[in-house]
């Protein structure tokens, strides 16, 4: 089994719930409008908070009520690519399709007690 994760508001996760599949691509954008749903493997997840929400993630993540969805690569039926911004740069998971709630087999608060998840 292979994890992805991907950092949102709880708000959000929540609404996924109710209607039985997530579809938020990254922090303000959909899935209709990027084309896909932007994950991070453990290491890649401080960057892409601090990206997203400053200071390591903290400073409005401290604002916010900030979850991290583990999703198992296995019960997703869209495909996921691995893909970089750049020739020859960092690639990042990316899933091309709504994930089912069922595809999430994990939901962590962030910041972590630790600080991250890596």
């Amino acid at each position: 089994m292979t994890e992805l994760l991907h950092l949102t508001e709880r708000p959000l996760w929540d609404a996924a719930r109710g209607t039985g599949t997530y579809e938020m691509s990254t922090r303000g954008r959909t899935l209709h409008e990027e084309g896909f749903i932007h994950c991070s493997l453990p290491h890649q997840l401080p960057a892409v908070a601090e990206l997203l929400y400053g200071a390591g993630g903290r400073a409005e993540a401290g604002d916010r009520d900030l979850v991290v969805l583990v999703i198992d690569t296995e019960r997703l039926p869209a495909p996921v690519r691995y893909e970089s911004l750049r020739p020859g740069g960092e690639e990042f998971p990316h899933i091309y399709g709504p994930i089912p709630v069922e595809a999430v087999v994990g939901v962590l608060p962030w910041p972590d007690k630790e600080g991250d998840l890596a």
